[in-house]
Formats: structure tokens, sequence, C-alpha cells
């Protein structure tokens, strides 16, 4: 990309030149010679061209970019331009009708009824001078393409890897998710075994059908709501199982859910904190989960009554990582809301999709 860009830039630029010269070689006043346009269009192209990448190529990127060395720099510059100061001088020299003569004046004699053209010549002195600017022309402007250049593309290089850091800790993010849900189902999984309950085999199933959600259709970006809600559909129906059906939870879904996109694994982390801090079985205080979606906005909002048997010691891993995982994926475009009182728990989140 950086390859690409610099070849369109350097296009550009040496066709606006290409372009300038050419105006000045169509309407120079009388005609040019051979010898004229081969010292002014060729040689001098070459060591302008052979000015602006040898500050370009080699002492911009060892003097500055790698050595730090600017009085160097410096000095190198000065000693660059006195050089082909002095070859065009000699150029100059040896070659005076074609480049140091200039038209000094015009006037018509009347006797051979033709125009009269009267030269004057350039001083050396005045010439070189006038090239140590030209040159100076081509050392500039080659330092404002070099530094753009390169600024744009540190630029692109810093935006891809603050990605590829995202994209790793959104990695990590996710791989402490998977393991953290897969426990904490085992646990309820071997809870249903030690009671010798039939259901178990009936977890187990829907334990696989999690996980196939989880390991290969979440990869994705994002995936359609209606599946996310269907996976928290399968996550409730594996903590019935585990109650014996003396889990009680309202779910209640509004508004647009089909066609929806979000980022998946989002909310899994709240239902999962409801069911291990919270009280499952009683009916008159059940589980309350709330979800609204529009084409803008998603309102999700569970409630559920504590409980002061049920503690983690292993930490609040789910809430912590899916703040982290809100934070990178919903910059500025989520509400995080808890509620923490002394009977109840409510987590309320709204998202822009």
């Amino acid at each position: 990309m950086k390859n690409k860009a610099q070849i369109i830039v350097h296009s550009i630029y040496w066709g606006i030149i290409a372009f300038v010269f050419t105006l000045a070689f169509i309407y120079k006043p009388g005609k040019s010679t051979f010898n004229e346009i081969m010292v002014t269009y060729v040689y001098f192209t070459v060591i302008n061209v052979s000015i602006f990448y040898l500050n370009y190529t080699l002492l911009i990127p060892q003097l500055i970019k790698i050595r730090r060395k600017y009085w160097w720099y410096i000095a190198s510059i000065l000693f660059v331009i006195l050089v082909m100061c002095l070859v065009k001088s000699v150029i100059a020299v040896l070659n005076p009708d074609e480049i140091l003569r200039y038209r000094e004046s015009v006037h018509f004699d009347a006797q051979t009824k033709k125009r009269v053209i009267k030269y004057g010549y350039h001083s050396i002195t005045n010439y070189a001078i006038g090239t140590i600017f030209s040159s100076g022309f081509f050392i500039v402007s080659s330092c404002l393409i070099k530094f753009t250049i390169d600024w744009f593309a540190n630029d692109r290089v810093q935006r891809n890897l603050e990605s590829e850091k995202k994209e790793m800790e959104l990695q990590f993010l996710k791989s402490q998710l998977n393991p953290h849900f897969l426990f904490n189902s085992l646990n309820n999984i071997y809870s249903l075994a030690y009671q010798k309950s039939d259901r178990t085999a009936d977890a187990i199933m829907k334990l696989s059908e999690i996980m196939r959600y989880m390991i290969y259709e979440s990869n994705d970006s994002s995936v359609a709501l209606s599946k996310e809600v269907d996976y928290l559909k399968s996550y409730i129906e594996l903590q019935k199982l585990r109650f014996k059906d003396k889990a009680f939870v309202e779910l209640n879904l509004n508004g647009e859910i089909d066609g929806q996109k979000i980022v998946p694994l989002i909310l899994i982390s709240f239902v999962e904190n409801a069911f291990k801090h919270g009280v499952a079985n009683d009916p008159e205080d059940p589980i309350r989960i709330n979800l609204i979606a529009n084409r803008q906005i998603l309102h999700f909002s569970i409630t559920n009554r504590k409980s002061t048997a049920n503690k983690d010691r292993m930490g609040g891993v789910g809430l912590n990582n899916v703040e982290r995982r809100l934070q990178l994926l919903y910059p500025e475009r989520y509400k995080l809301n808890i509620v923490n009182s002394e009977t109840h728990y409510t987590s309320e989140l709204m998202l822009d999709i």
C-alpha cells in the first residue's frame, strides 16, 4: 500500500514539473536548438532528479530516520547543493549560448526592414545563485513528500497495530468467557449427575448445542439478534433442567427482533450472573428479563432477587469481561447501568445497534 501511494504521489509531482517545463519550452521566444533542448531539458532533468532522490532515498532515511544525525544531514544537504551548483555552472560555462544568453531587446531596423534581436548574457555568479535556489526547491519538495508519505504510512501502521491489539484482547476475553461458562455449566450437570437425575442426558445435549453456537456460530463480528435470543433461551432451559423445572424466569421480547445484528455472547453473562447469584426458584419473584429492539436501540434489562447462599469465590469474571467487550466493540454506543439494592440486583443495557 505504501509503495502504491509513493508511485501515485511521485507520478503526480513529476507530472506537474514536466507540465511546467513543457509550457516554458512551448512559450520560449525563438526557436530552440537541439543542443539547447539537450542541455536544458535532459542534462538538468537528470541533475534535478538526482538531487530529489539522493535526498529522498539516502540522506533522509540514513541520517534522519535511522541515525538521527541532524547536523550531518544539514551538512550533507549543503554539500549536495554546492556540488550540483558547480556541475550546473560548468555546463553553463561550456554552453553559454544555450543557458546564459537571454533576449535583451528587440527593435526593427528600417534599412534592412528586419527585426533585430539583441542578446545579453547572465553572469555566472547570478546563474550559480539561481541554481542554489532551484536545487533547494527539489530538496524541500523531496522532504515534504517523504515526510508526508511516511506520516500517513506510520499512521496506517499504528491504526493496524491498535486494531490487532483490540482483536487480540477481544479473542482473549472470548477465550475467558467460554471456559467460564463451561465451568459453571459442568458444575450444574455434575449436580444433576450426583442426584442421579434422569435429565442429565438432556442437560448434556443442551450444553452441546450451546457450545456449538459459542464455538462455531459466534466467530463472526456480529450475529443475528434472533440467534442470540435463541442462545439465551437454550441457556435458560439448561438452568431449568438443573432446578428440575423449579426455575422461574419471565422472558419478554418486544420490537423488531428479526433482522437485527448484535455482537455475539454479549448478553449471556447477565443471565448467567442472575442464575449464579440470584434466587431462581421463587415463583412470586422470578428472574425478569426484558428485551426491546428497534432499528436503532436495543434495551436489555434483567432483575433478580439476591441470594446470600450462592456466592462465587472465583470472582465476577463474566460481568467484568462483558463490560470490557462493550468498551471495545461499542465505544460511546452503549450505556450500562447496574443497580445493586439490598434485595435485588438489576442490570440494564442500552446499545446503539
